[in-house]
């Protein structure tokens, strides 16, 4: 018999875990004979000790292993799916799945609520009227054979585990560790039924991963744990340090998604999609080399395929298509009030951490797993480095429903936009690609 608290206590010590044991442990929260603040307590140890790379891969098969598989062998396209670790304003996988789809991917993509300042790809979606996440396996592969992509949650019966493990994560300060990272994206993952993932690994002020170091430590994980279970898996690490778009917040980002899709946005929001699409088209056999899947992704766009794409997913899940003609009506917030620049010169900088938590105090990020979203708040029109502004003119618009969090926001964000004399250097936006050879 292994008792819960000696498993607790060996980790506690930094010990090695053997496969029986975390498979143990795992099963026994899944079925509720170990409670949260013993899973909490494992976490932390976690998260304090690290694991190895074999005992990540046993949590990684334990968590996909706590529930069902999906069959995608009816799918006649290629099935990819791309995973972020998350950032501030990264709304990628908004734009990327319509985009593969319309370059003949399949792309089930199972995506999560917001963690700590990131915000979620499922919130954003649930400020689309009528947008539901919630459907079933069924439903979620009817959606991918008939529109090409579609985002859900994840559903009871794939890696239930890990579903009671995100939400605990988020409220106990064991969200950056990077076995516990890996296993919850990777046992997600696996359990789609891909043929091919891409994974964007991001660092930065804004990011989980705070340094370059850990980001490539993380990216390896992740693909050798795929590579392990037979799959086709890339990355890219990417840079977090400043947002990524002008628009901060749940429906701000599905609005800056869809004028993306519309053509209208470009700059480093849509040079990130770009990339990480086209690592998809490679890896899937779309495309031969980099520049050829560039040109395939920049005239997929142009050609209106990706938006119609879209259009079609928000319809197939219950949402109302109007929002791809008419984004900027999408949740309107009680307050949109403007930030004057003190001063003229040239951005320098954006703390992308001092936006996402002004952006959480707002309403539109998490403190506890129970608490609910306000879609409306957030920041738009929002300066990137690089950017020429006049005195008085607006670093962004807060959007905001209360007036003690509109406060709250400012006091985090007075220091947070940096103005100087001579412009800066862009910045690198793709800090490197790890594909197979």
């Amino acid at each position: 018999m292994r008792v819960p608290q000696w498993i607790i206590e060996k980790k506690r010590d930094g010990q090695d875990l053997s496969a029986d044991e975390i498979t143990d442990f795992i099963q026994g929260y899944h079925s509720g004979d170990i409670p949260d603040y013993q899973m909490a307590a494992l976490a932390m140890a976690i998260y304090l000790n690290g694991m190895s790379f074999e005992e990540t891969a046993a949590l990684t098969e334990a968590m996909m292993h706590s529930g069902e598989l999906l069959d995608t062998s009816a799918l006649s396209r290629p099935v990819c799916d791309k995973h972020s670790t998350g950032g501030i304003g990264d709304k990628v996988s908004l734009i990327l799945a319509p985009l593969a789809a319309a370059c003949g991917l399949a792309v089930p993509m199972i995506s999560g609520r917001g963690l700590g300042i990131t915000g979620g790809t499922l919130d954003k979606l649930e400020s689309i009227p009528g947008y539901r996440t919630d459907l079933s396996e069924k439903e979620f592969l009817k959606v991918v054979d008939e529109v090409g992509c579609s985002i859900i949650g994840q559903t009871s019966t794939l890696a239930p585990a890990d579903k009671k493990l995100y939400a605990l994560r988020d409220v106990t300060g064991t969200v950056p560790s990077i076995p516990l990272i890996t296993a919850s994206i990777m046992c997600k993952k696996m359990a789609e039924g891909l043929d091919a993932l891409v994974l964007d690994v991001k660092t930065g002020r804004g990011a989980f991963m705070k340094t370059r170091e850990d980001a490539e430590k993380l990216a390896k994980n992740m693909v050798r744990v795929g590579e392990t279970m037979g799959k086709s898996v890339g990355a890219l690490l990417t840079n977090m340090d400043i947002p990524l778009g002008h628009c901060i917040g749940n429906a701000l980002e599905v609005r800056e998604s869809i004028e993306c899709l519309q053509g209208k946005v470009r700059g480093p929001l849509w040079e990130v999609t770009r990339e990480l699409t086209a690592a998809m088209l490679l890896l899937c056999g779309k495309a031969s080399d980099w520049e050829s899947a560039r040109e395939t992704l920049e005239d997929t766009l142009k050609s209106g395929k990706a938006l119609e794409v879209f259009r079609q997913m928000v319809a197939a899940q219950g949402g109302d298509p109007a929002v791809c003609d008419h984004p900027r009506d999408l949740a309107p917030a009680r307050e949109i009030l403007p930030a004057p620049s003190p001063e003229s010169g040239y951005v320098t900088d954006v703390n992308a951490d001092a936006v996402g938590r002004a952006v959480l105090v707002l309403g539109g990020g998490r403190t506890r797993a129970e608490d609910g979203i306000d879609h409306a708040v957030g920041l738009s029109d929002l300066v990137t480095p690089g950017q020429s502004i006049e005195k008085g003119q607006p670093l962004y618009n807060l959007h905001g429903n209360d007036d003690k969090r509109i406060q709250q926001a400012r006091e985090l964000l007075r220091d947070a936009i940096q103005i100087a004399d001579e412009k800066p250097a862009p910045p690198v936006l793709i800090y490197n690609r790890m594909m197979p050879t």
